[in-house]
């Protein structure tokens, strides 16, 4: 491994970034010239090997939500993983030179950073990061914080514990694909079943799915089985509610919640990931990536138009 203890850190990077809000595909442009951004007391700083790319860069891209937003230029990217090569002078966890990875926005919609992950360097809070799986690449980890963390907290929310079924809506994309793992290795399930098209139905069991339901096929809301939860990754909340049993609950983190359904938005947290790095480093949760769903940086905008298409099994990472 290089030693990252006498390592010069530039005083201006690379980043890919936007000026205004539109399609990130038309705007994004690479910038040489990016000061480098200047860690804070509780802050490390992170070479960045990996990045991932989330539906919300796309959203947040758009201007969905400019109104909680940080100013332009910004920098896109939420997740990453990379080496700590500055500390701040609070920082206790982690030292120069440790692999870690996290998703770096505190409140995905709030206020996120202005300089994300698609750069050479990210500051990050210390409490947002965990030390990576040391069985995960670093490509493999950077597909990780944002989606684990969802999956994880939407479960915790809605009291889900072992002996509970749960159908989960979307199961093929980043975070439906974690929450069957779940659901099943974390929460001890009782029974998972989850929605794909016909392609990804292999994919679902593999994960862990019990019942894989073709949507294009079969409508779940008339299956005659009922559901404890409905975990809607997809956006059909009226559907997810017929599915769920008297006195059963349903997240979503797709469009609005309204009763028994409840919406959440993640607030990234590192403790999260080190509770879930025995079940990674023992192989009961696998990270899952697009077959076609890594690029290197120079193929960012690339990245974005694959997202776009809305087919993704798993997540798109970038290196």
């Amino acid at each position: 491994m290089a030693s990252y203890s006498n390592v010069t850190i530039p005083s201006k990077t690379k980043a890919w970034l936007y000026a205004e809000h539109g399609n990130p595909v038309n705007l994004l442009k690479l910038d040489s010239d990016v000061r480098l951004p200047v860690i804070k007391e509780d802050q490390v700083l992170v070479k960045v090997v990996a990045a991932a790319l989330n539906p919300v860069d796309v959203k947040r891209a758009l201007g969905f939500f400019r109104d909680t937003d940080s100013s332009p230029p910004i920098v896109p990217g939420y997740d990453v993983a990379g080496v700590v090569v500055k500390v701040g002078d609070q920082v206790k966890k982690f030292k120069v030179g440790d692999e870690v990875y996290g998703d770096v926005n505190e409140k995905s919609l709030d206020h996120p950073k202005q300089n994300g992950t698609l750069a050479e360097y990210a500051a990050v809070e210390e409490r947002l990061l965990a030390l990576k799986p040391k069985n995960l690449s670093f490509v493999e980890a950077a597909s990780l914080p944002a989606a684990v963390e969802t999956a994880y907290e939407g479960l915790e929310r809605t009291r889900f514990s072992s002996g509970k079924s749960i159908l989960v809506l979307g199961g093929a994309g980043g975070v439906g694909s974690l929450v069957i793992q779940l659901a099943k290795e974390v929460f001890g399930a009782s029974k998972v079943a989850a929605t794909s098209s016909t392609g990804k139905l292999d994919l679902l069991k593999s994960l862990g799915a019990d019942s894989a339901i073709d949507y294009t096929k079969d409508n779940f809301e008339n299956l005659p089985e009922k559901f404890d939860v409905v975990y809607d990754a997809v956006g059909q909340m009226g559907s997810a509610i017929r599915a769920v049993k008297e006195g059963g609950s349903v997240v979503t983190i797709v469009g609005g919640g309204t009763p028994p359904a409840f919406k959440f938005v993640l607030a990234s947290k590192g403790s999260i990931l080190e509770k879930l790095n025995p079940f990674i480093e023992s192989q009961k949760i696998k990270p899952v990536i697009d077959p076609k769903g890594t690029f290197p940086v120079s193929r960012v905008l690339k990245a974005f138009s694959y997202l776009g298409t809305g087919r993704i099994a798993g997540e798109i990472v970038i290196h």
